[in-house]
């Protein structure tokens, strides 16, 4: 079946049309990957005060002038990364206003996804953001990041053993220093499997943890090593929040067990587990055992699968899947999260370099599903609906017409989106559309950390499971009925 772009789909997916005026042109190769306070390197520190000291109703003409004036989006990425990170604190959870801190790894894909006269909007959007989140940190206290101790900073020979020692014992100064030390002085793949590993390790703060290593270092990637430090320094901070709890160094709490459980569980998997068998049957049996099984009950299948020869592949399908499914079944923050943290374990697990922090990630993940769904249900009833028991459209919609409240209401939301792509429709169509409307409509960070997650991921599912986890996930994408924000015309506007 053919589907024609109606003059209402120029209109959705051509949202740089929109009042006239055509934003400055960024190319994709100008987003893609490069080589008392905390201050930043001289050539950054004053775009970052102009972010911090710029008022909420001026920052968006600020921010086009310096646009305008040359200023590189690589600039500008930078010094809103490191701005929220200053002025940001991740207490009393790693989420709320720390959110500002959190997007900017979604906005930065969205705009690697867009189209070049639409790539400035998740930038402004995220800028917009942070005013937000600064003016909400200074009611609670107006907390900034402290310049680093230099006298008890360690010598690059002792950093990463004392940056290891602080983590176990969750020890903030003592990791504050170390992390300072360990970015002058060690490769970033260490720090990396490091930081996986402690972002992984503990379910407290529904993911974020994982979530702000995979952004933090995907940011980082973009915008140079060269501000690794303070970057370091903020993710200590915040994987060692355990606020409200005793020092989990020194107990035995139930939300650490886990971690610990699976470590032995990683180390009894076959050293041929990558040799894995592609099977869709058991992606499934994973996606029913989610249903029900504790955390512990999700490692220990994931476990089983990998040992009867498995690939990582078909769990990947499972775990997504599954989260999918939770999302379908309750669109709601908690299932929202599964998603994300699912995308941001992911991304470690593709990424580190020890084999058995590999494997501990994919058990890990499978445990933080069973979370979700407990921490699910304890919010409310789900609904009565699987993943696989989704019946295509028969009589499906233009890729314009999708995310429609109306139609949603008559047919089902996930049941329109699997008859667009089963019947020959345009995935990549189908998320250019998500995107404009995340563009237009979002308002909350979640609109971008879930689309980003969500999009990101389609192409690397396997055939039998991208299309119904696109569309069990669609979800939580925004509608097309929802109200416009009008930051996309504030911005055009300062370019008018």
């Amino acid at each position: 079946m053919a589907f024609s772009i109606t003059r209402r789909s120029a209109i959705v997916l051509g949202g740089s049309m929109m009042a006239g005026v055509r934003l400055p042109s960024l190319l994709a190769s100008e987003v893609s990957l490069a080589t008392g306070a905390v201050q930043f390197r001289p050539e950054i520190e004053p775009l970052v005060r102009l972010l911090e000291e710029t008022s909420s109703e001026a920052i968006i003409d600020a921010v086009a002038s310096e646009i305008r004036s040359g200023r590189s989006y690589r600039e500008l990425l930078a010094a809103l990364f490191l701005a929220a990170i200053r002025n940001v604190q991740p207490r009393p959870a790693v989420g709320f206003k720390f959110h500002s801190v959190l997007v900017v790894n979604s906005a930065h894909l969205a705009s690697l996804a867009s189209d070049d006269t639409d790539r400035w909007l998740p930038l402004f959007w995220a800028i917009d953001y942070f005013k937000r989140a600064q003016k909400q940190d200074v009611q609670e206290g107006n907390w900034t990041m402290s310049a680093v101790d230099e006298s008890r900073v360690p010598p690059a020979t002792e950093a990463m053993r004392d940056l290891r020692t602080a983590m176990d014992n969750w020890d903030v100064e003592a990791a504050d220093v170390a992390a300072a030390a360990a970015a002058r002085s060690l490769p970033a793949h260490q720090l990396f499997d490091l930081f996986a590993e402690y972002g992984s390790r503990d379910f407290r703060s529904i993911g974020h943890k994982a979530i702000y290593v995979a952004g933090a270092f995907r940011v980082l990637e973009v915008i140079g090593w060269e501000y690794a430090e303070p970057v370091m320094r903020s993710l200590s901070y915040a994987l060692l929040n355990h606020t409200g709890e005793p020092n989990p160094g020194k107990s035995d709490l139930a939300v650490d067990r886990q971690g610990r459980e699976n470590q032995d569980r990683a180390k009894a998997l076959p050293s041929d587990w990558l040799n894995g068998r592609i099977d869709s049957s058991s992606a499934k049996a994973l996606v029913q055992t989610s249903r029900t099984a504790s955390p512990s009950e999700m490692s220990n299948e994931a476990a089983n699968l990998i040992q009867s020869g498995v690939s990582f592949t078909s769990l990947y399908d499972g775990l997504f899947a599954s989260a999918a499914e939770l999302v379908m079944r309750q669109p709601a923050i908690v299932p929202l999260h599964a998603m994300t943290t699912t995308n941001a374990v992911h991304y470690l697990f593709q990424h580190v370099h020890s084999d058995e922090l590999r494997r501990w990630l994919l058990l890990q993940n499978a445990a933080f599903m069973g979370h979700f769904r407990e921490s699910a249900v304890s919010r409310g009833n789900l609904k009565d609906a699987t993943i696989d028991g989704i019946a295509a459209d028969s009589d499906p919609v233009e890729v314009a017409n999708l995310f429609d409240r109306g139609r949603e209401k008559s047919k089902g939301r996930a049941s329109q989106v699997l008859g667009y792509l089963q019947e020959g429709g345009d995935p990549n169509a189908l998320m250019r559309h998500a995107r404009q409307l995340v563009f237009h409509k979002g308002n909350d960070s979640h609109d971008y950390k879930y689309s980003s997650a969500l999009l990101e991921d389609y192409h690397a599912r396997s055939p039998e499971w991208r299309n119904r986890i696109m569309a069990a996930g669609s979800h939580l994408l925004p509608n097309v009925d929802a109200k416009d924000t009008g930051l996309a015309e504030r911005v055009r506007d300062a370019f008018a």
